[in-house]
């Protein structure tokens, strides 16, 4: 690490593990001057280096690690099970509280429930710091839980300038991750490119090879595993020619060697698949689901790639849309693709991951009935519960593409005996491709909160993806669909079978990351990756609360000693501000795109509106907006359940902020807010491009606290945002005003 210290210290790779020096508290905490832990295996030894590592960086003195207890205070890693000294710190029903990824700490100053009762003495304190899990993941996990509460990381519930407070930490914390799958998808090519990438090249692959750079992924890994990431998939959906070697012999030892960095860390890679692989790589003329030959080449193929990668998660696959290949080619349903895959993974505990964004793109922009919105809901509702238990359907956070503004997916809550993950995309593909600040979580939290309704009040997405909505029933068996081949042809029938279980939830997202020095491009854009790992941990946290902890984590001990306070608060309120900036000089009321098209950067009104993608406003002269009514529209509200369906069907009811998405309204139409829809688009434009030049001059104030490699940077983002969201302003006002020829009430100039 030390070679790459000067880079870090002014580029930010080091992102919120920077673990400044601590100049304020002189020497070592007594309990921090011992790591024991005994036995450890690769993830646990894993902990105990990111300890050391942690606290040395902090205090200036490397602790030791010992294999057994000493007599002066320490800190004790290890699981309930192989570890007594660790078990003993908890009764038999806290360890039972813990799930296979979660953890307990315990601090010093603490009750010791476990020896207490035994001493029938609830006074007594431990002796030790104790972080403890079932499993060495939770170990690790709750290593990273400690190492962000020294550093006052924890919403300041600790005051790391504070020897005293240092001393004896009153540490009591018991933390289990929501969803048993929390995973990030990298769209990178070998050629070493990256689709939607914004931060510099792969950091996987060069010139059609992986990458001879370990310690790069290294802390990539480390990066991860701080915030719970647990799964990850290394190359992109649309697996091009090179790419499907992927599951040969070609390179099967290099992805082995990418496996066991990211094992170290308790992460498991996952491989994206050419669904006409049989083809391509063994000669077939089909790759026909039902064809036993197609069938039983997936099986040695598997067997091939497990004999490599043990551990592999399984493969992701992107089929039957924009121009992927797929089951349709051969008239079968995406349950047969995803079954079949799935029958030979199984033998080896490995997922499908069926992605869900599969469309016709080849739309007529005069159709105003065929509508891309209901492609996902009409492909996969039909299809729930046909897939067997190791598929996981991966559903895009709304039906169109990662908007600034779209409404939740359907498909949520609608799928009742199907597995799911969520997908976000921390990738800044429509909103400022990380030139732009734009904080994410505020929007993934809405996402998150948002009742389906799909079971009656209290359906949220969170307890959706989750597999909490479900859990009551894990233990019963339900009613779900088996289809049956006769032939060329198929029938349902109805089978029971287990309902499906909580394993195989949780949430994904792809990745914001590249080459460049700090990661991701726009350094303030590492807010968006931490904070998608730990609102994955625990959905229930708060934007607010999210940004707080990156700020003080990545940001405290910079500048001058007596730097003033406002820096954390400062940059907190540029994040949280950043959304609703982005969104108010951009796409208006949640109509989407306006995007230069392909490259999808900056603004061009009509850039998609005559295309075939299915991306339309359908602006003239008169109004604005998709009809997506049952009424007279496409019929899209209709398919979430009541009472959205009612809300989002008339525009007396629904959310301004969503209003041009489901509805065609003249210019004049008046929104709850009291504004005509022209006169809001003029408005939030103007505003929006005064408040990306307050960020800018925000952050020049705090140039005295900043070090300079990271104002800089950071101020050459924030000087394009502010000159970017005037063109964005100028661009969508005038195409309106000439539009509808109705003028500004406030008389600003538009050209």
């Amino acid at each position: 690490m030390s070679k790459r210290m000067d880079m870090q210290k002014e580029s930010g790779y080091d992102a919120w593990l920077h673990y400044r020096r601590n100049r304020k508290v002189k020497n070592l905490p007594a309990w921090c001057k011992v790591i024991v832990v005994q036995e450890a295996d690769e993830v646990l030894h894993t902990a105990a280096s990111e300890l050391q590592h942690g606290l040395s960086s902090m205090f200036g003195q490397q602790p030791r690690i010992s294999a057994v207890p000493v007599s002066a205070p320490f800190i004790a890693l290890g699981t309930f099970q192989e570890h007594a000294w660790v078990a003993e710190r908890f009764s038999p029903e806290e360890q039972a509280e813990v799930s296979t990824e979660g953890y307990r700490i315990r601090g010093m100053g603490t009750p010791n429930p476990a020896h207490s009762t035994s001493h029938d003495n609830k006074d007594i304190k431990g002796t030790h710091v104790t972080v403890a899990g079932q499993t060495s993941k939770g170990v690790l996990y709750g290593v990273f839980h400690l190492l962000r509460y020294l550093q006052g990381g924890l919403d300041g519930k600790l005051d790391p300038t504070s020897e005293e407070s240092l001393q004896a930490p009153i540490l009591d914390v018991l933390s289990n991750p929501a969803n048993s799958i929390r995973m990030i998808n990298h769209w990178d090519n070998m050629d070493g490119s990256v689709e939607r990438g914004y931060a510099g090249a792969s950091i996987f692959y060069d010139n059609h090879a992986f990458t001879t750079n370990m310690d790069r992924l290294r802390d990539y890994a480390r990066l991860l595993a701080s915030v719970g990431i647990q799964a990850l998939s290394i190359n992109n959906v649309n697996v091009h020619h090179v790419e499907t070697e992927l599951i040969t012999a070609t390179f099967l030892p290099d992805v082995a060697r990418v496996a066991a960095v990211f094992r170290a860390y308790g992460i498991q890679i996952y491989l994206s698949i050419n669904y006409a692989s049989p083809i391509q790589l063994g000669g077939l003329t089909t790759a026909d689901p039902l064809d036993p030959g197609v069938a039983e080449w997936w099986q040695a193929k598997a067997r091939e790639v497990y004999a490599a990668v043990p551990d592999l998660g399984g493969f992701v696959v992107k089929a039957d849309s924009e121009n992927r290949p797929g089951p349709f080619s051969y008239g079968r349903h995406h349950a047969d693709g995803a079954n079949m895959l799935a029958d030979a993974l199984r033998p080896y505990g490995g997922r499908v991951i069926w992605r869900c964004f599969v469309y016709d793109c080849k739309q007529d922009w005069r159709d105003r009935k065929t509508d891309r919105a209901r492609a996902a809901f009409d492909h996969f509702k039909p299809l729930d519960g046909l897939f067997r238990d190791n598929v996981i359907l991966q559903i895009k956070n709304g039906p169109m593409d990662f908007q600034v503004r779209e409404p939740v997916s359907p498909l949520f809550g609608a799928l009742k005996a199907t597995q799911v993950l969520l997908e976000f995309q921390i990738a800044q593909e429509y909103t400022g491709q990380q030139r732009h600040l734009c904080y994410l979580v505020p929007q993934w939290k809405e996402v998150l909160d948002f009742d389906t309704y799909a079971q009656g009040k209290g359906s949220t997405i969170k307890r959706i993806v989750s597999g909490a909505l479900h859990s009551k029933s894990d233990s019963v068996s339900s009613r779900r669909k088996a289809i049956v081949h006769v032939g060329s042809g198929s029938f349902q029938e109805e089978q029971t079978s287990p309902s499906p279980k909580r394993g195989n939830y949780g949430i994904a997202a792809v990745s914001n990351i590249g080459a460049d020095a700090n990661w991701t491009g726009h350094l303030l854009a590492q807010s968006n990756l931490y904070g998608y790992g730990r609102l994955a941990w625990d959905p229930e946290l708060s934007a607010d609360e999210i940004a707080n902890e990156w700020v003080r984590l990545t940001f405290s001990g910079q500048g001058t000693e007596d730097a003033s306070a406002d820096l954390i608060p400062a940059i907190k309120q540029m994040l949280l501000d950043s959304w609703n900036i982005y969104e108010s000089y951009t796409a208006p009321l949640g109509v989407g795109w306006m995007v230069s098209p392909g490259h999808h950067y900056g603004p061009d009104v009509d850039g998609y509106e005559y295309s075939m993608w299915g991306t339309y406003h359908f602006a003239d002269c008169r109004g604005i907006g998709v009809d997506r009514t049952t009424a007279t529209g496409t019929g899209y509200a209709g398919q979430y359940f009541s009472p959205h369906a009612d809300i989002y069907e008339s525009t007396d009811t629904c959310p301004d902020e969503l209003l041009l998405f489901f509805h065609h309204v003249p210019y004049t139409h008046t929104l709850h807010s009291g504004q005509t829809v022209i006169q809001h688009i003029y408005d939030t434009h103007f505003e929006g491009a005064e408040r990306a030049a307050q960020l800018k001059d925000t952050w020049i104030s705090l140039r005295e606290q900043l070090n300079e490699g990271i104002y800089e940077q950071v101020l050459e983002r924030l000087e394009h945002q502010a000159e970017h969201a005037k063109e964005w302003r100028d661009r969508i006002n005038t195409y309106f005003y000439r539009k509808s020829g109705i003028a500004d009430q406030k008389n600003r100039p538009i050209y």
